[in-house]
This record gives C-alpha cells, sequence and structure tokens, in this order.
C-alpha cells in the first residue's frame, strides 16, 4: 500500500495532467479548429495501419490477408470521413485509382462522397464581416441563410443582387483555412512513412504536385479566375459555343474565401431521373460508373423553367459534349477541369435556342446546354507533355508501337505494354524486336491460382517495374487519369449514348494536324502536312472502333428487347479492365471499382 503523502501526489498529479489535457484540447478544438487533433488521429490510423501489414503480412498467413485489407480499408475510411475537410479530397482521389487495390478499399472508397453538414449561419455572417466588413444582408438585397449545397470545404447559399441578379454564393467553412497546414503536413509524413518503411512503393513522388493542388483549391480568387479563363477558351472553341456554358463570376462579391457566380437553374447530371425526363429516354435500370450508389444521389428535381421543355439529341447530346470540351481542355488548350464528378455538371436549355411546338403534347424542343461549376481544382499541361499525350492517344489506336515505346521510355515508365494495357483497356504486350503486339501474359503460370499474398506481392512487383523513374513522370497524369475514368463513369451510367474513345482520339488527332500554339497564324502556316498524312491514316484505323461500337450498340438494344441484363460499351470496356487486371496483377476487380 501507497504511504498517503505518495498518494496524494499521485493524485494531484493526475489531477494537474488530466487538467492540462482537457486545457490544450479545449484550445485546439477552440483555436485551432482542431488539428492537432485531427493528424494525432491520423499519426495513430497510420500506426495501426503500418503494425498490422508488418506483423501480419506474410506467406505463413495469407489467408488471413483479405480481413488485413478490410481492417485497412476501415481504418482510412474512418479516419477520412471523421476528420472530413481535406482529407475527404484526399481520399477521393484515393478511390479514383483504387481499381487496382484489394476489393475492401474498392467497396469502401466508391462511397466516399463529399457530403457535410452546414455551418450555421452566425458563422457566415461573421466570414462575411471579416472579407467585406458587411453583414450579408448589407452586401446583398436577399441572402438565404440556409445553404442549399453543403460539402467539406465550402457551403453555396442563394442570394439576389441589388441589381436584380440571383447569384450562388460560395463561402468557405473557417475551420478549413487552419486546418490545411496541418493536414497537408500529415499528408506528407504518411506517404513518406508508406514508401520507405511500410509498403516499399513509390507514392510520395506526387505529394508536393497534389499538396500544391489541393492548396489552391481553397483560394476563391484563383476559382475565379480559372472560371473566367475556361469561359473565354469556350467561347474562341466554335465547337463548343453555345454548347457549354460557364457562370458569370461576380468579382465585386468574391474573395479568397467568398465567390459570388450566376445563379443556374437546370437539372443535375447526377439526378438519373429528372435528366431521363428532360430528354424524353429511359435510362437504364442498372448502370455502373458514377452512378451506382443512387443513395448519394444529388435529387433537385427539374426546375419550372424546364417543366414544359424536351431536350435536342438526348443523352447522346449531352454526352457528345461532355466528351469533346474534356478533350478540348486536354489537347488544345492544356487547361484541363480536374472535378468532373456529375454534381459538378448542370443540363439546362439553351438560352435563346429555338422553340418548335411538338404536335402530340405541350412540351417544346430546345437546345441542351452543358453548365460546369465548381472551377477550383485545374491543372495545366505543360505544351510538350500535351502534345506527347495527344500522340500517344493516335499511336494506342493505330498500333505505333514505337510512338509509345518512345513516349513512356521519356516518362519513365519501365513497361510500355502495361501503360498501353491500362489506357486501351486491354491486355497488350508491346514486342521488343519488331514491335509487334500480343496478348499479355501474366507473371509465372497464367494458369495456376495465386492466394491473397501471392496476388500483392505479384501486383507491387509490376508496379515497381512500372514506376521507374518518378521524376520523369509528368504528374499531370495524375489527374488527367482520375478525369478519364470520371468522364467513362458518366458514359457508362448513361447507357454509354456515345464512343467516348473515339471522340476523344479523333480530338487528340486534329490537335496535333493544327496546333493551338499556333492559333493566331493563317491557316495555311498552322498545317502540318506530315501530320495530317498521319491523321488520314488514323481516320482510316479509326473505323474498325466504330464497327465495334455500334455492334455493341446493337446488341444492347436486342438484349434489351429480349428483357435480358443490358450493358453498353463502356461495360464491355470495364470487363475488358477487370481481365487485364486478374492476368496482369491477380487482382479480382469487383464491378463497383469504377463506380466513384
Amino acid at each position: 500500500m501507497l504511504p498517503r503523502i505518495s498518494r496524494s501526489r499521485l493524485i494531484k498529479r493526475t489531477a494537474y495532467t488530466t487538467f492540462g489535457l482537457g486545457a490544450a484540447y479545449l484550445a485546439d478544438t477552440e483555436l485551432n479548429a482542431s488539428a492537432v487533433t485531427r493528424n494525432l488521429r491520423t499519426l495513430w490510423t497510420c500506426a495501426l495501419i503500418s503494425a498490422d501489414y508488418k506483423l501480419n503480412f506474410t506467406p505463413e498467413h495469407a489467408d488471413r490477408i483479405p480481413a488485413i485489407h478490410q481492417r485497412v480499408a476501415d481504418r482510412m475510411y474512418d479516419l477520412f470521413t471523421s476528420n472530413g475537410g481535406l482529407y475527404i479530397k484526399i481520399g477521393q482521389a484515393i478511390g479514383a485509382n483504387a481499381a487496382l487495390m484489394p476489393a475492401p478499399f474498392q467497396q469502401k472508397f466508391a462511397r466516399l462522397f463529399d457530403d457535410a453538414p452546414q455551418i450555421p449561419y452566425p458563422t457566415i455572417a461573421r466570414v462575411f464581416q471579416r472579407e467585406f466588413n458587411k453583414s450579408p444582408q448589407e452586401l446583398f438585397a436577399y441572402f438565404d441563410e440556409k445553404a442549399v449545397a453543403s460539402a467539406s470545404v465550402a457551403q453555396v447559399h442563394k442570394a439576389r443582387t441589388w441589381d436584380g441578379d440571383w447569384v450562388a454564393v460560395k463561402v468557405q467553412k473557417p475551420d478549413v483555412g487552419r486546418q490545411t497546414g496541418y493536414d497537408l503536413m500529415a499528408f506528407r509524413v504518411v506517404m513518406w512513412a508508406f514508401e520507405k518503411w511500410v509498403f516499399d512503393l513509390p507514392v510520395y513522388f506526387a505529394v508536393d504536385f497534389i499538396s500544391t493542388h489541393l492548396r489552391a483549391e481553397l483560394d476563391f480568387v484563383a476559382e475565379a479566375s480559372n472560371a473566367q479563363r475556361t469561359a473565354s477558351l469556350v467561347a474562341s472553341e466554335p465547337r463548343l459555343v453555345g454548347k457549354v456554358h460557364i457562370p458569370k463570376v461576380y468579382p465585386e462579391y468574391s474573395t479568397k474565401r467568398v465567390l459570388t457566380a450566376e445563379w443556374i437553374d437546370g437539372v443535375r447530371l447526377s439526378d438519373r431521373e429528372a435528366l431521363g425526363r428532360v430528354v424524353g429516354e429511359e435510362l437504364p435500370e442498372k448502370s455502373g460508373g458514377m452512378f451506382a450508389d443512387t443513395a448519394h444521389e444529388k435529387k433537385n428535381g427539374i426546375p419550372e423553367s424546364m417543366y414544359n421543355v424536351k431536350l435536342k439529341g438526348g443523352m447522346r447530346a449531352i454526352m457528345h459534349t461532355m466528351v469533346e470540351l474534356f478533350s478540348a481542355q486536354m489537347f488544345d488548350w492544356g487547361f484541363v477541369h480536374c472535378d468532373l464528378h456529375p454534381g459538378n455538371i448542370i443540363i439546362r436549355a439553351r438560352p435563346g435556342s429555338s422553340l418548335s411546338s411538338k404536335s402530340s403534347s405541350t412540351s417544346v424542343l430546345r437546345d441542351p446546354q452543358l453548365v460546369l461549376l465548381d472551377h477550383g481544382l485545374y491543372v495545366t499541361i505543360r505544351p510538350t507533355v500535351k502534345r506527347q499525350y495527344a500522340s500517344l492517344w493516335r499511336a494506342l489506336l493505330t498500333s505505333d508501337w514505337d510512338t509509345i515505346r518512345n513516349i513512356t521510355e521519356s516518362w519513365g515508365v519501365g513497361e510500355a505494354g502495361l501503360f498501353a494495357s491500362a489506357v486501351l483497356m486491354r491486355p497488350v504486350k508491346i514486342g521488343r524486336a519488331n514491335g509487334s503486339s500480343s496478348v499479355e501474359k501474366a507473371d509465372g503460370d497464367s494458369n495456376k491460382e495465386l492466394n491473397a499474398y501471392e496476388q500483392s506481392v505479384r501486383m507491387k512487383a509490376r508496379l515497381k517495374r512500372f514506376l521507374v523513374d518518378t521524376d520523369k513522370m509528368p504528374k499531370e497524369l495524375i489527374f488527367l487519369g482520375r478525369n478519364m475514368r470520371i468522364v467513362q463513369g458518366n458514359n457508362q451510367s448513361l447507357g454509354s449514348p456515345v464512343n467516348r474513345i473515339k471522340i476523344t482520339a479523333y480530338w487528340a488527332s486534329r490537335s496535333l494536324v493544327t496546333t493551338h500554339e499556333r492559333s493566331s497564324l493563317a491557316w495555311w502556316r498552322r498545317f502540318d502536312a506530315h501530320e495530317f498524312w498521319r491523321d488520314l491514316l488514323f481516320r482510316t484505323a479509326m473505323f474498325s472502333l466504330d464497327v465495334v461500337f455500334w455492334v455493341s450498340k446493337i446488341r444492347q438494344r436486342v438484349r434489351a428487347l429480349l428483357g435480358l441484363t443490358n450493358g453498353g460499351f463502356e461495360d464491355e470496356l470495364e470487363r475488358s479492365v477487370r481481365g487485364f487486371a486478374r492476368s496482369a496483377f491477380g487482382v479480382e476487380v469487383g464491378p463497383g471499382a469504377f463506380e466513384g
């Protein structure tokens, strides 16, 4: 039994320690937006993950590895959702590349949505007071105190200017700015530990690039500039004028933490039911892509201004415009919107488009217009990389293996065939001797059943051979690949109305014939005869892809008439991806891996 004086000291020390920890926690919560607490939670979670893999990921315990993956996926998901803010953005970036990760990661990260409770109006009013030295009611003729949408970083309110314009006011949540530095520091530490100690895979090389762009996403002045630049680029492209609209920005009502833009009434691409009604088409009952989890769809319905409107061209016109917009950003402008998820796209009737009454109903036909929102996350592609990427696309579809190998080697990619397989979504091996191609064989015995440990070891070995020199790899590819999968998901979820690969490839080839950098010159000075000849060969080769697409469409319609499970062109590509992952990596990719 302890002496009485020792017990007294112990009680005092316990009380002091408890008081000190409580005071520190309160100070962190009130003054530092819980930044320290959040990062301690991050470090603790990552320590548990590291220990779990180090102790249990062994050949002797191969049967336990699926349970390890499940525990790690649960811990990471809980960490991202508990911390919120930039952690949601980081989690979504991981989720967009989860196709080659174990099944539990695919399932968990497909459900990581950027929704968050809205902060109370008095907090919003304090933001306005700091930014404008005015209350929202003083700055606007009308300001709705209840947010119409709330995400992890900001929330949006509807307002009306003194000139009578309805606007959307995006307000950054105050805690986010205080948390950002700590969050990105923790991200850096964790990626370093995962590369150097836990997984021995090159993951740290992208930290600076990702951190810079995530930090830039919090600067609403930069977002306003991005929106204005994109609006100017759209206006200069005849193929997109009138088909795409970028909401007007109001600089006088905008600061680094408040962004005011034109209010848009329309139907969100994520609201499949409403979208089907305004285009007069029945969408697939079950689909992959962005809409597989219907519980999280943003369903704002059809606005009153579109009650008696039917949009011309149906889903095909909408998706064709979307793919062309993304292609123009990649191959012509080199300025790419990197958050093209369906919640950021609104479909409306084009203002001023011609009306024509339908004889059998009161609806009128209007041209559709795609409205692109949320311009915070953009990537600028260097001219050299832009031209290489366009050349790569054309080479992939014309089996120009020498060009593919030269480009991928200059990017520090060790296996050109693996890179080609990932882009084309079918197994391809580039011959070393004569440039011939063949179906990629898995390492070792392709017919051998692999256990979980062997699958993971194979995937790690292939990825290490793939990422040979990360210093050479263009970091822009991180976001371009993510966007490509998002666009694919949108097309897939709408029943694959367009041949996405053909549209993208044609735009790539055209950009090489007439370069955007020389657009101020006369057409005959911009014309490149050598590239024109290669473009002609490319168009001839593309005919076979068109045949495959239309065969897929016919099969899709026949199966629908027979009441069988339906699937479009993108669904067939997805099945090819799953087969490729199984043969090349030994990874079973579930049908939900491409949902978000």
